[in-house]
Order: C-alpha cells, then structure tokens, then sequence
C-alpha cells in the first residue's frame, strides 16, 4: 500500500462483521470504543458514532451508521462524528444508510435499538464524567412521549412543566411516579410504564415504590397526595406550551438539488431517476426530511463535501431542529426515497450481498483508502424451521359453482383445477386454546372474477359466523405458503375447471377446454422437495415440459402412470414422487422411467421426443427479513366547514387518501380516508398495541393484525388495508402482487405468525387497552381489589381531609379548584407542617391496617390511578409467565422422565401438567431435549410445545 494511503481509523477495524450494535464516543476528535456495559449512555456533551449491522435471510449485511449529537457538544466534535461516519461507511464497502440523530429528536429507527428509552446524562468527556455512587441523588421530571420507541425529556421540576395532554414520570429517591395527564394517549401511557420499570432497575437497583396519578383523579388518593407534596401542594396545571423542540417539520413536494463544489442547485422537471448520475451527489428535499443520495462511483472527500452541504441546507433554511437528514448509496436506496420520484425502474432494486461490492472495493483502493477489515464473506442464507398447523383437525373444502359453495368428497380434497376458486376450513387445536380455525380461498390462475369475488365474499360470512376467530387468508395458485400444502397428502393442481363459470368463459373465447380427466393424457411436475412445500402441478403434455433437475408423473390412461426422474433430481423428490403417483391413481400400474431410458411408450404419450431444459428454475422471490409496519386509517380529515355544503357524492370524489409509506406521503385516489403506514423497526411482540392495526411483511405472505380495540369499520377494512399495502410495495420493493394475504385478529394468532416474534401466550391473552394490559403484566393482576372495610370507610374520607387541608396551607384563601402557585417560602410554615404531618398520620395508620410484608391494596384498579408495587419481592406476585419467569420450578422436586410422560404409567402426582419438562433432573433434560433448560426456554413457546410433544411431555 502507497505511503499516501488513507488509512481506515483503527478503532474501524473489523466493524461490521456480527449482527448488532456497536458504537464509538468522540474524543479528541477520534472515536473511541464504548464498552458494551455503556451502551444506552449518551452524555449531552458528547458525539458518538453508532453502527447497526443486521445479518439478513439472503446471507448478506446490512448497515445502518447513525451519528447522534448531544444537545451541548461542540461544534468540531458534531463535525468529527459526521466525518468518521463517511470514513467507517466506506471501509463498509460504501453501500451503509447514514443517518444524522440530534438529542431529543431521534428517529425511532434509532431509538429501537435502546428500548424502552435512552436517558441522557449531563456532562461528557471534556467536563469529565461522575460515576452514579459519587452523585447525590437528584429528584427529575420527566415527559414522555411515544407509542413504541420512547422519547424521554427531562423538564424542569415544577408545576408549570405538567399539563393535561402528556404522559410525565417523576423520579424521587423512595418512589417513582408516573402522572397521565387527562387528554394523554393511551398507548403513551402503557410505554411511559416500561421506563418506569427501566428507571426503577437502573437507578433504583430495582426497589423503590411505584405510584400511578391520574389527572383529575386526585382528592381521594393517597399517593396523588404524596406526589402534589412534592410540588408544594395540590393546584390546577395549564395547557400545554409549545416549544421550539415541538416543532414537527411538514412534509413538503419533493425538490431535487445537485451537489456541485459543496453547493446545492436546484434542478428543474419531474422527478425521475434517470436524473441523477452515478459520479455525482444530490439533495432531495422533502420538507421534513432531507437525503442525500450518492453514486456509486463518487469520491470520498465529494461524499464528506455533500454531508456538509446538507448540514448547511438545513441550517441556511432554517428548518426545524426535528428535520430529518439521511444519506444514502446508489442501489440501496430507501423506500422512503424511492416514492418521491416519478418512477422508478424496477431493476433498480438494491444490489445482491455481493453484487457490486468488489467494484467499491476497487474504487475506494483506486482513491487510496485502505478497507483492511472490511467484511469481504457472505454468510450462507439463512433456513429457518417452518411452522406447520397442528395435525388430527377436521379438514372441509368447498367449491364454488353458480354462485354457491359446494362441499367436496373426502376423494377429491387435495384436487384443486386452476379454473376454479375453493373455500378451505381447517379446524383443529392449538396449545391451550379450545378450538382455533384456517379459514381461506384460493383462487386459480384461470378462474373467473365472478367466482373470485364470491369466494371473498362467502369465506368472509364464514368467518362472521365463527365470531371473527378463524385466521383468515386469501391464496393465489402458486403462492400456497406451507401450512396451506401441509393440509392435503398431497395437493395436486390441474389443468382447466369444472365450475359453470370457468366453462361459460372458456366458450365465450372460443378456447379448447383442457380439463383435467382420469383418462387424459396428463404429465404434472413435482413441486418441492419436503412435505410442507411439495405439491403437484400439470403442465403441458410435451417433452420440452420436462427438466433435467425435477421429478415428473405422466398419466397415460385410467390405468398407467410414468415416475420420470432427472439426472440432476434429488432422492427426497423422487421418494416424493412415487407417494403422489400413489396417492393421485390408487391402484394404477407404476412405471419407473429414468432420464436417459425411456421406453418408446413414455416419449409416444408426450408426442415425441424433444429437447427440454436442464436448468433449474430459480425462484423469483428476494429472500428478505420480516418488516413490522403499523395502519391507521382516518377518514375525512381533510374536510373544512365549506365542505358540509357538497352534496355526499361530490364529497366523496373530493376526498382523497394520503398514504405514509415508510414515512412518505402518496395519494390514492379511488380510496375514501387517510392511511398511514409506519415502520416499527426492531419489533417485538410488545408493539402489537390492541388499538391498532398492523401489517406484518414476511416476503412470502402479507398478514394484517387486528387489535380487538380497534374500530368495527377498521376491523371490517383489514383486507382492504393489506391490498393498499400490497399494491405499494409491489412497485417499491418487488414485491409479488399475488402474495398470499392473511387476516389475524388479536387473541387467536396462528404459529406461522408468531414465529416472526419471542411469543409469550400468556400475554396475549391479558384482557384491556394497551395501558391496562402493561399494568397487569408489569404489575400482576391482584390489584383492582375492594377497599378494606374494617376502618368503617373512613379512609378514602380521612385521606381527602388531609389532602384538602394540606391544599388550604399552601394556598391560605384560595379554593383547591382554582388556586394557583404556592404562597412564597416562610408563610404560614407552622399550618404547612401541621398539614404534612396530618396526611402522614393517615397514610402511615392506612399501612399499619395492611397486613404485615404486604403492601396497602388501592380503592380502584390501577388505571384509575391506583399504587402499585412493581417490585416482585414486595408484591410476593408473579408478573407475566411462569414458563419465562422461572423455568426452574421442578428444582426441589425432580421426577424421572418415565413418571412425567403423559402417558406414564407411574405418573408423577402434584405437578403443573402443563410444564412437564421442568421436573427432569438438569442431566436428563439435557438427555430428553439434547439442550440446556435455559436454550430450551428461550425457544418461541410454539417450538417448545413442538419439542415436548416429540418426547410425550406435553
């Protein structure tokens, strides 16, 4: 390497190389490692650099660089931050989005990766840093805000900071408080009570006291008591004042800029990508975001130069300190970014893992940049097992003809003609559920609209009738997901139809009907390769159907059928193979016909011998992780009073939707509300919020999730909201329009859904909004108990006095309802302290009349502002399920794997039947599962129940 090399900084060496986090402090103008026990900590005088790599399905990886820059760091270090991020990205190989992150305005893709929330600390490395021990503890205020990736903000602690419409946390050395304002979201409320849990852990050591104050819920509660002492005493709060730092930038057309010598151009005419050149840089203003995009054969210093030239556009614009500011490289583009333009090509998807990466490699080494380091091995894809429906349910197929749904013989199910359109009903039992049901239709290649249509819409009566339980799905002929083909042994597609419909259509075109008959000349390719995913299709009765690396059946007559096996074909297909031609003619002579030694019968049925392909057909299909998006659909909230004056159809036509797509705004125009989509990144189970409806991207099937608190008309919109979903992301990501479609409501999730997440069914069964169901969980569930009567009911009553009469000390003169500040310091102390002291005699008598080790019961369930204890050693409760909580129970009391089968015939008495597993000795459980209790249990809940039903302990 040349002595004028630019050398990768060493603290870069070897970044991106395993999935997950890793970040670097600025100090001195270098990054430093952060240890791994710091991460979360962002000091407000401080810059960092954070590196996100994710190990996607395809094998490749991933970046995200973001560069956060604390709210009291200089200007040289946010510099610094910028600079190194451009560095580490192209020792990456150049293809990383880079995103700018200013405290207090974080993105939520960003703060995903601290959840529930980061707290940043005073100082930085100039000042020097405190350790927590040497720190007096301080009393802080807290807003809080967000529905799944919280924004956390310190504001001063006083009365003034609180108003009617957020969610704050009040940390005190004995107690933690957290205060709903009146007009505060719901789902603020249930996130604001995981970092409480988070404060209580960190800066607590997880004992202290936790007390929920409703606003407007205070006179009777002896812990809205205690916390309005620590303002000085209860008195009304005001409305909320906006700030600077509350400012949401607005989303504006998008105008494209040209980067030249660090200056931003505008450009004229439509946006399309054919504009921009790929050894140049551009700036694309949204409004409330602004990317800069680079080509791939652009300069290192152009790429600095354009980053400083954003930074200036935003500054120079005045824009709001919320405007976002992302970078991005040519062939890994955004979806966000992709939707401003016109068009654009679909070819002009994101390279491959390695696709191209060699040619940045070359260009970065050309420009005398060394990538010593950087990942240069694609790891392979990623296979994962397939959850499949539990077997022994009752199976029922209907096909649709003339309008109705006829049930087919036991003989025919599994038969599906591509002219036609089915109804398919699975019953069966799931875990500990009494009854669940798959529900869908599928809908052949060749069948009607009229069909389709009903198909829809008699599933969907169905699925009323069944009280909304079922999962409910929509398949198109070859997009089948497993557990769809799992259900029939074997499932075979044929040629033509036997509905009215199809055969109607069939003789409007004047076309040959070639339906499928027992004794036709039929030839049908296998599918697949294991059971789940193996089926058989016809296809045309020639040589040239054939193929080298696949297994074919040829029907000859009502009594002979042909297994031909290729060369290339593996042993699983061809044993496949033989089961289907079994299964397809019972009974039938079966002819063993190798590629290379046909008999003249084989190639006479086809029509003569001819050339075929020796290829094996590639899946058209990206591999692709999951993506986790949320759906709200609000109608009519474009309307203005003029507007009442149209008559409802002229109305109609003028309301137009607005759809966020991954954060960008596109219109709809044949649709009759606003839908917004938003990414959730680094989702869990935890953001499947009960008032919303989300929709889970896996690549192979679209799944819309209900929340039983959403709205009826929502509920009724899911499969509306997926095909909106569906035919954006079509255009954006590739994605095929005839991708499988699922409906899943709340409570009655299917295995092949929860798979994508660390599934705990006893959460998903806790009943509540989303702020009542985190109070039970974090909580427990014995909280909503009657007030103790042995007092006579004068506590609520003693309580309010003193409440009321310590109000009156701070407020001499003034009515509760309307006073306002206290009184200045030094009046009417003697009155004050009389009043304090009054109240304390009540709370500590009320805990006195609790039963010894126990903490005091609230009069009314934890949302209406009830205290509750999060500490599990003080409640003596079991927050959440046993199974995760404490998978050791059987410790003191192991049994033999004999007496603890379900089918013992010494069984073990006295033990929870439901965790079986837990009784076996540490060394017999690793015998019985080949794993540790602690790799057993941190298995999704649906692949231990897979695994104890394998060795009968479930």
């Amino acid at each position: 390497m040349s002595a004028a090399a630019k050398v990768l900084d060493p603290a870069f060496q070897g970044a991106g190389q395993k999935s997950g986090l890793e970040i670097w402090r600025i100090e001195n103008f270098q990054p430093v490692p952060l240890p791994k026990s710091d991460y979360g900590k962002f000091y407000m005088g401080d810059s960092y650099v954070v590196l996100h790599t994710t190990h996607n399905k395809g094998g490749s990886y991933m970046y995200d660089i973001h560069f956060w820059i604390g709210k009291d760091t200089t200007q040289d270090e946010a510099g610094t931050a910028a600079i190194k991020t451009v560095e580490l990205d192209a020792g990456l190989g150049g293809r990383a989005v880079q995103h700018r992150e200013l405290q207090g305005h974080e993105s939520d893709r960003f703060l995903s990766y601290f959840k529930p929330c980061i707290v940043p600390l005073e100082g930085g490395v100039a000042s020097g840093f405190k350790k927590p021990e040497e720190e007096a503890f301080e009393t802080r205020l807290y807003v809080c805000r967000g529905k799944r990736v919280v924004k956390l903000k310190q504001v001063p602690f006083a009365r003034s900071s609180l108003n009617h419409d957020d969610v704050f946390i009040l940390d005190s050395e004995k107690k933690i408080y957290q205060f709903n304002g009146a007009n505060s979201n719901i789902q603020e409320r249930a996130k604001a009570l995981e970092v409480i849990q988070f404060l209580k852990d960190t800066y607590h050591n997880g004992v202290c006291g936790v007390a929920i104050v409703d606003d407007g819920k205070l006179d009777t509660e002896s812990d809205s008591g205690e916390f309005w002492v620590l303002f000085g005493g209860f008195a009304p709060i005001g409305k909320k004042v906006s700030t600077e730092d509350d400012i949401i930038p607005e989303a504006t057309p998008a105008k494209l800029y040209s980067i030249t010598d660090g200056k931003a151009t505008p450009m004229e005419g439509e946006l399309k990508k054919s504009l921009m050149e790929n050894n140049k840089c551009y700036l694309l203003d949204c409004g409330s975001e602004i990317f800069v995009w680079v080509g791939r054969v652009t300069q290192v210093e152009e790429r600095k130069a354009a980053n400083q030239a954003a930074e200036g556009f935003v500054s120079s614009n005045n824009r709001p300190k919320a405007t976002r500011l992302t970078r991005l490289i040519q062939g890994y583009e955004t979806n966000s970014f992709k939707s401003h333009f016109e068009s654009w090509p679909s070819l002009s998807t994101a390279p491959g893992a390695d696709d191209g990466k060699g040619k940045v490699a070359a260009l970065l080494k050309q420009q005398k940049v060394a990538v010593k380091g950087v990942v240069t091995k694609t790891a392979a894809p990623v296979l994962e097992e397939v959850p499949l429906l539990e077997g022994g349910g009752k199976l029922e197929v209907w096909c649709i003809n003339d309008g109705a749904k006829t049930p087919l013989e036991k003989e025919d199910i599994g038969k599906f003609y591509s002219g036609d359109c089915y109804i398919v009903l699975y019953t069966y039992h799931s875990g500990e559920r009494k009854e669940d049901f798959f529900l869908c239709w599928w809908i052949g290649k060749d069948s009607v609209e009229e069909d389709q249509k009903k198909a829809a819409e008699l599933a969907n009566s169905m699925f009323n009738s069944l009280k909304g339980r079922p999962v409910q799905g929509r398949i198109f002929e070859g997009k089948e997901t497993p557990q769809f083909i799992a259900l029939f042994q074997p499932m075979v597609v044929l040629k033509g139809g036997l509905s009215a419909g199809y055969k109607k259509s069939i003789q409007d075109k004047g076309l040959t009907d070639e339906t499928y008959t027992a004794d036709s000349v039929a030839l049908f390719q296998i599918e697949g390769t294991l059971a789940h995913d193996t089926k058989a299709v016809q296809v045309n009765a020639v040589a040239k159907s054939l193929n080298t690396t696949e297994c074919f059946l040829l029907q000859t007559g009502p009594s002979t059928i042909f297994t031909w096996y290729g060369t290339q074909s593996s042993k699983e297909q061809q044993e496949l193979a033989a089961k289907i031609a079994d299964s397809l003619k019972p009974g039938a002579t079966r002819k063993h016909c190798k590629e290379g030694a046909e008999v003249s019968t084989f190639w006479s049925a086809l029509g003569g011998k001819d050339s075929y392909s020796s290829t094996k057909k590639e899946s058209d299909e990206t591999i692709r992780d999951p993506h986790l998006f949320s759906i709200s659909l609000n109608k009519g909230l474009f309307l203005n009073q003029k507007c009442d004056l149209l008559c409802p159809r002229l109305l109609m036509k003028l309301i137009t939707i607005l759809t966020v797509f991954h954060g960008f705004i596109f219109f709809d125009s044949d649709a009759s509300g606003k839908l917004e989509v938003e990414e959730v990144y680094n989702f869990s189970q935890d953001d499947l919020l009960t008032e919303d409806i989300l929709v889970l991207d896996t690549r192979a099937e679209v799944f819309v999730w209900v929340g039983q608190c959403t709205d009826t008309k929502e509920k009724q919109s899911a499969f509306e909201i997926g095909q909106k979903y569906i035919n954006r992301a079509v255009s954006l990501e590739g994605l095929s329009p005839k991708v499988a479609l699922f409906k899943v409501i709340e409570g009655n999730e299917p295995c092949f859904f929860t798979a994508f997440f660390s599934w705990d069914s006893h959460r998903a069964i806790v009943l509540g909004n989303s702020f009542q169901k985190k109070v039970t969980l974090l909580f427990g569930g014995g909280q909503g108990q009657a007030e103790d009567k042995s007092d006579g009911g004068q506590g609520p009553r003693q309580r309010a006095e003193a409440l009321a009469a310590l109000t009156s000390a701070f407020n001499p003169g003034s009515d509760t309802k309307t006073s306002g500040a206290p009184k200045p310091a030094g009046s009417g102390q003697g009155q004050r302290a009389a009043a304090v002291a009054a109240l304390s005699g009540v709370l500590t008598a009320e805990k006195k009349k609790s039963p010894e080790g126990s903490p005091r019961k609230s009069t009314s369930s934890p949302p209406s502002g009830a205290k509750s204890e999060l500490d599990p050693q003080e409640t003596g409760e079991n927050n959440g399920d046993d199974s995760e909580q404490n998978p050791d129970v059987g410790e003191n009391c192991t049994y033999s794997y004999d007496q603890l089968k379900s089918k013992s015939e010494n069984p073990a008495t006295g033990i929870d039947l439901k965790r079986r597993e837990a009784y076996l000795s540490d060394e017999e459980f690793e015998t019985i599962f080949g794993m540790t209790k602690e790799a057993f249990y941190k298995m999704p809940r649906w692949k231990q129940d897979s695994k104890k039903k394998e060795v009968d302990l479930f």
